[in-house]
């Protein structure tokens, strides 16, 4: 199922190249994909049509994002399951190959011991044969012991030699009879020994055979799961290829959707909350709340510093309206170095260049803080390069601080990355404190703000004490 949906985007992206003209008749996958492939936007289309399109395609790129997203997370368990399966089989093997080897090598000790069993069976029954000859040979003797007649006896020898030399026959008969019976109960016990060994052997046999059959399905189901897990691995591989390629067209409409918004210099709160919902397509932010933070910071624009810098070595300045010194306008060396840079990169004058004036503050009677902060968001310059590379990914080009879509841009990373991106009442609060530099009366004053704008994008109207409050 997977692979032709992935085959269909690239179709989609390739077709794109020989669609120059635009319908809505057209699929909106088709569509997408042609506009995501042109430099030019959307030719032969309204304003508000291309818009209407980016934002669909938006919508539609961020969903196929989102489906391969659980699709990967998915083929990524069926990888780790398979490679447990092929751990366990593996063990398997291993295991079974150990008690193959094992029970060779008993196999190979009990026909030792068979072989050696034989022999000691041999050799009782040559002394069984050997005991059987001098038994004969006994009996023999006492037979004919017993055949002399009375009267030859009497001339031979004393009547009590006679009786006993067959005492002495009779005892080596019984003794050899005895060694007899002991050699005939130790072959039947060696028989015996050896039969079991042989039945051993056999079970070893057979055992051994079992687990060489189970041993070889166990490795024609590893060589099969392997199969598997490689034809998964390459599933995981396209499903990643495929979500770089709706991130990218993600992104690429979203730069096209941003770059449209039209804004003044000093934006209109209209103007205003149409960047802010631009902004908030590229970054995961509420549109009411960071709307909320750039008109706290500076009115949305109106006031974006009334101090200019005059000595980077010392961080002194003057007053924008009458020229009179002042004191503490930039930190010397952590903000004037960067300063100069930023505004210079820019073509501005970084001498003639309006930021933000200290706001006199004192612990145990010295000064504390700085000025400093540039354009509508009221970034400090040392903070501005913390996102400036971020920024230029995310923009295309280098980000000024002093432009009304740039400097939103980077309020709301920089917004997100304290947790608003949690888009919570609580998260918002904290993350506002954060960007301020302490809690109080800062965050509420935002989040009053907030409200007012959050209403207003629900409803399309603002109550007077909202509009005193933003305007």
């Amino acid at each position: 199922m997977k692979s032709y949906f992935y085959i269909g985007v690239a179709v989609l992206f390739l077709g794109a190249l020989f669609l120059p003209v635009f319908s809505f008749a057209d699929d909106l996958g088709t569509q997408c994909a042609a506009v995501t492939a042109s430099n030019t936007g959307c030719p032969n289309m309204s304003s508000t049509d291309c818009k209407a399109l980016l934002q669909q395609c938006a919508t539609y790129y961020d969903q196929q994002s989102a489906q391969l997203a659980k699709d990967l997370s998915k083929t990524s368990a069926q990888k780790d399951t398979l490679q447990s399966a092929i751990s366990k089989l593996k063990n398997k093997i291993q295991s079974l190959e150990a008690d193959i080897s094992q029970g060779k090598i008993m196999v190979n000790d009990l026909n030792i011991q068979i072989t050696d069993t034989q022999t000691s069976i041999n050799k009782t029954s040559e002394q069984i044969k050997s005991s059987q000859d001098e038994i004969s040979s006994i009996l023999q003797s006492v037979y004919r012991e017993d055949q002399k007649p009375s009267f030859v006896i009497l001339l031979q020898g004393s009547l009590f030699d006679f009786f006993s030399n067959l005492t002495y026959l009779d005892n080596l008969n019984s003794q050899v009879t005895n060694l007899l019976d002991n050699n005939k109960n130790l072959e039947v016990y060696l028989q015996g020994q050896q039969k079991k060994m042989n039945d051993s052997v056999d079970q070893l046999q057979k055992t051994i055979a079992l687990q060489s059959l189970q041993k070889k399905e166990n490795e024609q189901n590893q060589a099969q799961q392997s199969q598997y897990l490689k034809l998964t691995e390459a599933q995981y591989k396209q499903q990643q290829e495929a979500k770089l390629v709706a991130d990218a067209a993600s992104a690429k409409i979203k730069s096209m959707l941003f770059q449209m918004v039209g804004v003044s210099q000093v934006p209109t709160f209209g103007q205003a909350l149409d960047v802010a919902k631009a902004v908030s397509v590229l970054v995961p932010i509420r549109p009411a709340f960071l709307l909320a933070v750039i008109s706290q910071e500076s009115a949305i624009g109106k006031n974006v510093g009334q101090c200019m810098l005059t000595d980077p070595n010392t961080g002194a300045g003057k007053k924008v309206s009458n020229g009179a010194a002042t004191i503490r306008v930039m930190k010397p060396g952590r903000d004037t170095t960067p300063f100069v840079k930023i505004t210079t990169s820019l073509g501005r004058d970084p001498y003639k260049t309006p930021v933000s004036c200290w706001i006199p503050a004192y612990v145990w009677g010295m000064p504390t803080g700085w000025g400093g902060a540039m354009g509508p968001a009221q970034f400090i310059a040392s903070t501005w390069n913390l996102f400036a590379d971020r920024l230029y990914k995310l923009l295309g080009q280098t980000a000024d601080p002093w432009g009304v879509k740039d400097s939103f841009t980077a309020a709301a990373l920089y917004l997100s990355d304290l947790g608003a991106s949690a888009q919570t009442a609580t998260s918002e609060s904290r993350a506002a404190a954060k960007y301020y530099g302490a809690a109080g009366s800062y965050n509420s004053m935002v989040m009053r703000r907030a409200t007012c704008i959050q209403s207003f994008i629900d409803n399309s109207t603002m109550s007077s004490d909202c509009q005193s409050l933003i305007f």
